[in-house]
């Protein structure tokens, strides 16, 4: 095994050492969380069920809660070695500029082209639509991260991809669209007029910004009314979280490597890919009983799903076609606002996250206001050289705010967080952060009920 590559900025595990299994945390649950639901027979979900929306052998994964670890296959492996492992970095600037005794670490996951942790779960889910001869894919994404990145995969393995992108995202980051395109991928602003729920949209909201709900159900008629075709999803899933425990399986070896105990453990959360893949094997220490971090995720306060939804079952999408999940949730029909974090525009929560937190495993949510997340990217962007994502500053922010309670109270804790990625398509955002036109906006009360009128009631469902 190759030695370490470390320097005091840096740390870096070896190709040798990149994980050869995904781990399952369904399989160390003590309260798994609800099985998904057919929305016809409100039974639970089987393999078969699932199969003519997704490839067979991600439908396994969606279900499986026994195997601790699955195999990544050699072929997913020999990509990730393109960008993989990635750096653990020591933010030794920002903990300079804040004056706090903290020290502040970060997994970066932005080193590839489609700058986010996204492409990790992208080629394994393009990989086994290979391997079962599948030859079209379709998807939604947000922000436009999950898109490239299944776009890229696609281009690799020589899939036809059409991709519904949120409109208010694909009017804010064309450049998004131009990537996309360059891997041969096909995409659409969501709603649209090419499906019949994106019609019945448009129909009754003929100036839709979108929403990750919207477009999903776009795609999802689109899976089922194409010939050889699948449907693939780039959060909330189990088998995307599976997919993304790379992220803190390599974190947590590189901090055994230099020795260092995280105390806090800090990720954004839309849908819940990046935050579920860095806290899994961590999650896995706090569930035998073993010493942990202190977990935080956080979410704008525009999309406020674990700080003000509900715990319930709901529908994953606005047209009502995907099956039903047990999740945090704000209603299948809320509409975010048109705020500049498209990939936490996301109505639910990961029923894998929702469930880790309502027992209290996953510590804490908590809820910012995007121009206090600029801010904080911003003095991120200026003092560590990175322009973050606007979904990873969400992150940035909150470590901030909690190595100044340091500086405060002169501890010396060790804060983590996630920086899925990069924000150079995000440019739209920081001009209208810096030329004062970026605004908050919190939902009322009154807009979260009209948004909870959308969660089925379920009798003697629970």
């Amino acid at each position: 095994m190759n030695q370490l590559a470390s320097t005091d900025y840096k740390t870096y595990l070896g190709e040798d050492e990149l994980p050869t299994h995904y781990y399952n945390v369904r399989a160390d649950m003590v309260t798994d969380h609800a099985p998904i639901l057919n929305p016809a027979t409100l039974q639970p979900m089987t393999v078969a069920d699932l199969e003519p929306v997704f490839c067979t052998e991600l439908a396994k994964q969606e279900l499986n809660t026994t195997d601790r670890f699955i195999p990544i296959p050699e072929e997913v492996r020999d990509f990730y070695k393109m960008y993989r492992p990635s750096p653990l970095v020591r933010a030794k600037f920002l903990e300079k500029a804040l004056g706090t005794p903290a020290k502040i670490y970060y997994k970066f996951e932005g080193n590839n082209t489609s700058g986010s942790h996204k492409l990790n779960s992208a080629i394994a889910q393009a990989y086994y639509a290979k391997q079962q001869g599948i030859t079209h894919l379709t998807t939604e994404t947000g922000a436009g991260q999950w898109g490239t990145a299944l776009s890229m995969a696609c281009g690799f393995f020589d899939i036809d991809l059409q991709v519904y992108m949120v409109k208010c995202s694909a009017e804010q980051k064309p450049y998004r669209k131009a990537v996309m395109e360059t891997y041969q991928a096909r995409v659409t602003p969501s709603p649209s007029s090419t499906t019949n729920v994106g019609r019945a949209i448009l129909a009754e909201h003929p100036d839709s910004s979108g929403s990750l709900g919207t477009a999903i159900s776009e795609a999802v008629e689109t899976a089922l009314n194409t010939e050889n075709c699948r449907y693939v999803l780039g959060s909330v899933l189990n088998q995307v979280l599976l997919h993304q425990s790379i992220i803190g399986l390599e974190a947590k070896a590189a901090l055994d490597k230099i020795g260092e105990t995280a105390d806090i453990l800090i990720g954004c959360a839309g849908g819940g890919s990046n935050l579920g893949g860095l806290m899994a094997p961590f999650v896995a220490d706090k569930l035998a009983g073993k010493s942990a971090p202190h977990f935080i995720a956080v979410e704008p306060a525009s999309c406020p799903s674990l700080t003000r939804g509900r715990f319930a079952y709901d529908f994953c999408d606005v047209g009502k076609v995907t099956p039903l999940a047990k999740m945090y949730t704000l209603g299948s029909g809320f509409i975010p606002s048109a705020n500049h974090s498209g990939g936490l525009r996301y109505h639910g929560m990961s029923p894998i996250l929702s469930q880790l937190y309502h027992d209290g495993i996953l510590d804490e949510a908590r809820s910012v206001e995007q121009t206090s997340v600029f801010e904080a990217a911003e003095l991120f962007a200026r003092v560590e050289g990175t322009l973050p994502a606007p979904e990873s500053s969400h992150a940035i922010r909150v470590a901030i705010d909690e190595a100044l309670k340091c500086k405060e109270t002169g501890e010396e804790k060790t804060i983590v967080f996630g920086l899925t990625g990069t924000g150079y398509f995000d440019l739209v955002a920081y001009m209208a952060y810096n030329n004062g036109t970026m605004t908050d906006y919190i939902p009322t009360d009154e807009d979260l009920e009209a948004g909870f009128a959308y969660i089925p009631k379920l009798e003697g469902i629970q």
